[in-house]
């Protein structure tokens, strides 16, 4: 059957852990709602490092037990070297999954396509009606009345790639920017989650530029 329609299949354990890489830079909300679920048992993940930019998420991953690495970015260099790093870590873990929780970095091409289906993203979906500085600021100059978030797969196309899971929630004139921000992280992190443990119970398929989920 596999040979007659040019299927690739594979065969794998129910339950076991994904192994996967975390990518971060500043932002927590989303480290920490992974790591919570993956302690409380939620979320079937082996996590061997965070890898990232800035030194912020440092003491989650202390609490969590989960081994952290700090590699800054300063120019071209630096990115090249972290994303040499990111290639090692990958090949010495067997990396199934790279999730760039909050990573404030653009991918490479080429690292894009190395990790082509197998590292996912987080945004709020302002974009691309609010980007650059502040976003939840200039919605709440808008008026804005839904906030949401969008959990996609990481292609060459900057937020582009083949969604996976999206969540929305109604707000109104009523709410600070703050409030906004609150809401927009807390709907960011639900996202990710959803989408990791979608992918981590192999529930996801990539069909060309889109993803045929199983519910």
């Amino acid at each position: 059957m596999v040979e007659r329609f040019g299927i690739t299949a594979t065969v794998d354990t129910v339950g076991r852990p994904m192994r996967t890489l975390i990518l971060a830079s500043t932002a927590k909300h989303c480290v920490n709602d992974l790591l919570f679920h993956v302690e409380s048992g939620h979320l079937s993940l082996e996590v061997p490092l965070i890898l990232a930019n800035h030194d912020d998420n440092a003491r989650l991953a202390e609490f969590y037990g989960v081994p952290f690495e700090h590699r800054p970015i300063t120019g071209p260099a630096d990115k090249a070297a972290f994303e040499d790093r990111v290639r090692q870590v990958v090949a010495e873990h067997d990396i199934e999954l790279v999730v760039l929780a909050r990573y404030m970095q653009v991918l490479s091409p080429e690292l894009c396509e190395e990790l082509s289906g197998r590292c996912i993203n987080i945004h709020h979906s302002f974009l691309p009606g609010f980007k650059g500085a502040n976003p939840y600021r200039q919605a709440h100059r808008r008026g804005v009345k839904q906030i949401g978030a969008t959990a996609h797969f990481v292609t060459t196309d900057l937020d582009e790639g083949p969604i996976i899971e999206q969540n929305v929630m109604r707000v109104d004139h009523t709410r600070t920017p703050q409030e906004l921000m609150t809401i927009g992280q807390d709907t960011e992190s639900r996202t990710l989650r959803q989408a990791i443990a979608l992918f981590s119970e192999h529930r996801v398929l990539l069909d060309g530029s889109r993803t045929v989920v199983f519910r």
